[in-house]
């Protein structure tokens, strides 16, 4: 079943944007950040308004690589995609105690705008937050994939285009993930993949997912969304969305999703995080959403 998500907003900022149409509005700005090229955070304006947090903050240190600590590994994988011929980075980590003999479930993660493959690694320091909620019990062990969303082509020609990388996901289920599936010990079928992302990212997860739950149970836009929405051909398991309380970037449209996630009575969460359109939020987010994948359903053994 195809989703139908039309352009409310573009957050044109440095890390990406908030829905994804073929109409494209005009945005203020960037602001700068330190975090990778992101914004470091935005003052809270209309588009924020509104938002109340409820979602808690983690605890301290959850998001450092400690010394006592079991870490899972991180390498960088090559993809030469049949569907458009590109060549893809891929990051992939996997968890501590990984064992090639064992079968895991899979988390996609897409990163924003100006991000590559190193975007969740270097900037939202996923690693570490994944060897933390292992070594506190709160996670099922897991692969995650963080691809460049890009071909190393397109990059070379200039900037990449927010409609160029909606091509992405093409390439995401025609290519990554039988790739990381026949490279990987992954488990195959809807029940143990993940998408999720943030800002462009999540726009695109968002996508995927409601577009495709018959390939993805779980899905996750972190700061991102899409309108307009035509319920999943399936059910999913999680549907998750949320937003920084002064985001100002993608807070309206992620409220309007929302609206329309209701409206239509599609099950999901909506969690609204302390911060702007900024890394601090989408540590939060990871921390938050990880430990909620591939768990089973109450009375399932």
């Amino acid at each position: 079943m195809r989703i139908r998500l039309v352009l409310g907003i573009v957050g044109f900022m440095v890390t990406g944007l908030v829905c994804l149409s073929p109409a494209v509005t005009a945005q203020p700005p960037a602001q700068k950040g330190k975090a990778g090229g992101q914004p470091k955070g935005t003052s809270k304006g209309k588009d924020a308004a509104s938002l109340t947090p409820n979602q808690s903050a983690p605890p301290k240190g959850f998001d450092e690589a400690k010394a006592d600590t079991a870490r899972g590994k991180v390498e960088t994988v090559e993809l030469k995609a049949k569907s458009d011929g590109g060549t893809y980075k891929i990051s992939v980590y996997t968890p501590p105690g990984y064992k090639p003999s064992e079968k895991y479930p899979v988390m996609y993660l897409l990163h924003g705008r100006s991000g590559d493959e190193t975007t969740w690694t270097k900037d939202i320091r996923a690693a570490a937050i994944l060897d933390n909620l292992y070594a506190d019990k709160k996670a099922v062990p897991m692969i995650v994939v963080m691809p460049s969303n890009s071909s190393a082509e397109t990059r070379a020609k200039g900037p990449v285009s927010p409609m160029a990388a909606m091509a992405f996901n093409d390439v995401l289920r025609a290519d990554v993930v039988p790739f990381i599936e026949s490279k990987y010990p992954a488990k195959a079928g809807r029940e143990n993949r993940a998408v999720a992302g943030l800002s462009m990212g999540a726009g695109q997860a968002f996508a995927v997912g409601l577009g495709h739950a018959d390939e993805f149970a779980w899905v996750g836009a972190f700061s991102g969304a899409g309108r307009r929405i035509t319920p999943p051909s399936k059910e999913l398991r999680l549907l998750w969305l949320s937003v920084g309380d002064k985001d100002a970037v993608t807070g309206t449209g992620v409220q309007e999703a929302e609206a329309a996630l209701t409206d239509k009575k599609i099950p999901h969460v909506f969690r609204v995080n302390t911060g702007g359109h900024e890394p601090s939020v989408w540590r939060t987010d990871l921390y938050h959403f990880a430990p909620k994948l591939f768990q089973k359903p109450s009375g399932e053994k």
